[in-house]
């Protein structure tokens, strides 16, 4: 990628850590980037991602309970959102992301060998972004 804002980023926001997923806004194929630790290194080290990648919008995962309700983490994430719109001047926009670490889980055992945590995470992140991705209407939104 280059320094033009040409990408795309999702985030799966966990307590411990946040995956990170990409993809270019030209190719559209998500790819899991990295996964960071939830603590005060990730905004320095996500505006380095920012500033490296040429990012022009941050999707983030937006948890819900099984009937679609407010959960305490979703309350997280609105927050942790809000920090983000502070620090970052561009679109953040919010992805449903029910199940996805789950199902990253579920890919990562079918490939076989071993895995981190942290590799769940970011394959989420990646699910995230796909699923963002994948309705058009979304980028007409973001005006990217």
């Amino acid at each position: 990628m280059t320094n033009k804002s040409d990408a795309i980023l999702a985030l799966d926001v966990g307590a411990k850590r946040i995956g990170v997923a990409i993809a270019s806004l030209v190719a559209r194929l998500p790819r899991p980037l990295i996964t960071l630790e939830n603590n005060e290194t990730f905004m320095p080290a996500l505006q380095d991602i920012i500033e490296v990648e040429g990012v022009a919008a941050i999707i983030v995962g937006f948890p819900r309970g099984l009937q679609g309700q407010h959960t305490a983490q979703t309350n997280e994430i609105e927050e942790f959102t809000k920090r983000l719109r502070e620090r970052f001047a561009m679109p953040i926009r919010f992805q449903d992301e029910s199940v996805t670490s789950k199902e990253a889980e579920k890919e990562l055992e079918a490939r076989g060998g071993q895995y981190e945590k942290g590799d769940i995470d970011a394959l989420a992140a990646t699910y995230i972004l796909e699923d963002f991705l994948s309705d058009k209407q979304n980028l007409v939104e973001l005006e990217v």
